[in-house]
């Protein structure tokens, strides 16, 4: 398989939490790929967890410096990270290896294909942190599972494992952990074999409609981000 048919963006933190310096890498990974010779984005993580969601240690650590200023830089990161992956115009594809806890739950459905192993589980505990939800997910949970199981997410903290996050609409597949690497790159390579610009053009009509509600989304969950 060709290996520039794909952009393979992979980060490695600790627990993969998402701090300020992580999520502007990504960003720029992503601006990277928009404008290189990729047909879509296989968007994925090292080690057993996916993404544990924001680094509130780091976070508390740079508020305590200067927390007026801190808090929008913050908050204004999150939010360009959330627009980056509404307006991004490729195909991007998550093999979900692990927990996805947060933003890095909530992100998944601006996402276009999401493939977890069996023993992934996904979790927004916002309340358990003091903190309103982001990544939009205040549209996308209720659109994609209903008001009630979004309820269930985004204010009771319930995790889901990845058989119900797939009957749920969250997930796309689910592969069995012994095979999933290979079925991931068995799915890859059959998209690396279809015509980019149809890809791309699937893509925006499916989000064409949603678009300035997503938008308006990430706008009230940072603009209630800043009043924590």
């Amino acid at each position: 398989m060709d290996s520039h048919r794909y952009c393979y963006l992979l980060y490695q933190q600790k627990k993969n939490a998402l701090n300020t310096e992580v999520i502007k890498e990504i960003m720029n990974a992503l601006e990277r790929a928009a404008v290189d010779d990729s047909n879509f984005v296989l968007f994925s993580s090292a080690g057993s967890v996916f993404c544990s969601g924001l680094d509130f240690g780091h976070i508390v650590k740079n508020l305590r410096n200067d927390r007026n200023r801190m808090s929008t830089e913050i908050v204004d990161t999150i939010k360009s990270f959330v627009n980056v992956f509404i307006h991004f115009k490729k195909i991007i594809v998550v093999p979900v290896n692990g927990p996805a806890i947060g933003l890095g739950a909530s992100i998944l459905p601006l996402c276009d294909l999401v493939w977890a192993n069996e023993k992934a589980w996904f979790q927004t505990p916002y309340m358990t942190f003091g903190q309103s939800p982001d990544g939009c997910a205040t549209l996308t949970f209720p659109r994609i599972m209903g008001e009630a199981s979004a309820n269930e997410l985004l204010i009771g903290g319930r995790k889901l494992t990845a058989r119900e996050a797939s009957a749920k609409g969250l997930v796309s597949q689910v592969f069995l952990t012994s095979t999933f690497t290979q079925e991931v790159m068995i799915q890859i390579k059959r998209l690396a074999s279809y015509n980019p610009v149809m890809l791309q053009n699937c893509k925006a009509l499916v989000c064409s409609n949603i678009m300035m509600e997503l938008e308006q989304a990430n706008e009230r969950e940072c603009g209630m981000l800043k009043k924590i």
